[in-house]
Order: structure tokens, then C-alpha cells, then sequence
């Protein structure tokens, strides 16, 4: 079964019991998304601390499984608001480099698109390394948590700026 995780910077604990839950959600994943807000510098200074969590628990004997690895990628979120920006878009693609990590600017705000193009790279790394074929996609068991949240009806409707308000599953818009 494949699990991506998207890891928020800007949403994340600091705190010992909480940073252990985090720990949980990485040993989780099959690849991560690990996304600032361009408006917030404390958020991009987690990206290199989660990067490093990531490799080290993936890294770990008591991980099974292929010794590459996992997919990641850096998101760097509201591109949209460049009167509030605080980290430059230099500085995430250097971080990325540094990191030898895809990064990608986006505006979630403003474009469907550029998000589906990051869950695009995340799967097809994925099925180059190995982990599943497109037409293997199987739900992990859903927690307690994800049982009480009430369903919501996904629609294709278009605003009036012709973007769509939302779509069913990011893998609708992946090429087979």
C-alpha cells in the first residue's frame, strides 16, 4: 500500500510528545511533500530539520524494505501573496540544491495544477522505484480519526476565473 505524506512546516509541534507523532507519520509514508509558506521564515528553516528526519528514519536497519530513499520534495507555498514574502525564491531552490531535492514554488490559491504537478513527481518516483503500478492503488485502512470526518461531495464545478473549486483525488489528474 503507498502512503504520501505532505508535511507542513508552518503547522508543525516543537514539542517531545508531539515530535514523536510526526516520527510516526515518517515511518508511515512512502514519500513526503515537505511545504513552507514563503510568508513565514520559521517555516522554511523546519524544511532542512524535516528533510533530515525523513533520511534518518528511512535510513534506519529497522526500516524493511529497498535501501532507497523515499521520494521527497520541497514545496514552497502562497506565492501568490509577494507583499507578505519573507524567504526569496533563491533561497529555496538553494536549499533544494543543497538537498538535492525538486523543489517547486506554488500557489495553491491560484492553480490546481501546479499542486497536482508536485503529487506528479512524488508518484512517479515512486513507481520508478518500484512501489507500486498505476493500477495498483489500494486504501490504507482508515484511522478512527478519518472515520469521524464527515464526507464531503467532490464536484468539477469551474468559478468564474475558470479555476476548479475541487477535484475528487490528485490521481485523476495523473497521466497513466
Amino acid at each position: 500500500m503507498l502512503g504520501l505524506l505532505v508535511l507542513t512546516a508552518t503547522s508543525l509541534p516543537h514539542q517531545e510528545e508531539d515530535s514523536l507523532q510526526i516520527e510516526e507519520k515518517i515511518k508511515w509514508g512512502d514519500g513526503f511533500a515537505v511545504v513552507y509558506s514563503v510568508t513565514d521564515r520559521c517555516s522554511f528553516d523546519e524544511v532542512m530539520r524535516l528533510c533530515f528526519l525523513i533520511n534518518h528514519i528511512h535510513s534506519s536497519p529497522k526500516r524493511s524494505g529497498g535501501s532507497e530513499q523515499p521520494p521527497v520534495v520541497i514545496v514552497a507555498n502562497k506565492k501568490d501573496l509577494q507583499f507578505d514574502r519573507m524567504v526569496s525564491t533563491q533561497d529555496g531552490e538553494n536549499l533544494s540544491k543543497a538537498l538535492k531535492l525538486p523543489f517547486y514554488e506554488i500557489s495553491t490559491r491560484d492553480s490546481y495544477e501546479e499542486t497536482v504537478a508536485v503529487f506528479n513527481t512524488l508518484y512517479q518516483e515512486l513507481m520508478r522505484q518500484g512501489h507500486f503500478s498505476p493500477g495498483s492503488f489500494k486504501r490504507r485502512t482508515v484511522s478512527k480519526v478519518m472515520e469521524k470526518i464527515p464526507k464531503m461531495q467532490a464536484s468539477s464545478t469551474l468559478n468564474s476565473a475558470g479555476r476548479s473549486l475541487s477535484f475528487n483525488s490528485f490521481r485523476d489528474y495523473i497521466p497513466e
